[in-house]
């Protein structure tokens, strides 16, 4: 299992800040954009709610983060590949509707500005829309065994319910979209660090 420390944060913040830079050269500047996906399990809200914070000092700019309480109830992993595209990242009245889990119905609505700085987080994240959105892509990689035991230890019998049928969701977005091939920075306990980017193909 990997385990990022404090420094490794600052060092991958300052990464994140990088690209941001290098995508806003030219005529069509655009504001930082950092998608993380993986497994469930595997980390993505740990490192995500590690990096804001760093990301707000470092940048001076408010950062919005985005979890995964958009998905439409737990067959709804499929809603993200639309709804961050069309939605979460549309220049004009960007925004999504919480998904009420306990009422299991749609929640309130949350708005998001479309200049600020934007990092989600989500199972589902990466396809080859939201890529070519993002100034960043980060790819979370834990062995299934071990995300099991964080998920359920987690969410508990809720989730222990529906978690063959989110699982076999999963399967089919990483077939689909090749999340891990999208990425530019892919986390796990065998990748030296820095992180470096995937191998393409």
């Amino acid at each position: 299992m990997w385990v990022v420390t404090p420094d490794q944060i600052d060092q991958l913040a300052g990464q994140i800040l990088a690209d941001a830079t290098r995508a806003s050269a030219g005529n069509r500047p655009r504001r930082p954009v950092v998608l993380i996906d993986g497994g469930s399990g595997s980390g993505k809200s740990t490192l995500a709610d590690a990096l804001v914070p760093v990301l707000q000092a470092s940048s001076g700019r408010p950062w919005q983060l985005v979890h995964d309480d958009f998905y439409p109830g737990w067959a709804g992993l499929s809603a993200a590949w639309t709804l961050i595209p069309d939605h979460i990242l549309a220049r004009h009245d960007p925004g999504y509707t919480r998904w009420d889990w306990s009422a299991n119905a749609p929640g309130t609505r949350r708005e998001l500005d479309p200049d600020e700085p934007l990092l989600i987080e989500c199972c589902g994240a990466l396809t080859p829309a939201t890529a070519a959105l993002a100034t960043t892509r980060i790819w979370c990689q834990m062995d299934a065994g071990t995300r099991k035991q964080r998920a359920l230890a987690r969410d508990g019998e809720v989730f222990a319910r529906h978690w063959a049928m989110w699982a076999v969701q999963e399967e089919l977005h990483w077939l689909r979209h090749h999340p891990r091939r999208l990425a530019d920075i892919v986390i796990d306990e065998r990748t030296p660090w820095p992180p470096v980017t995937p191998p393409q193909g």
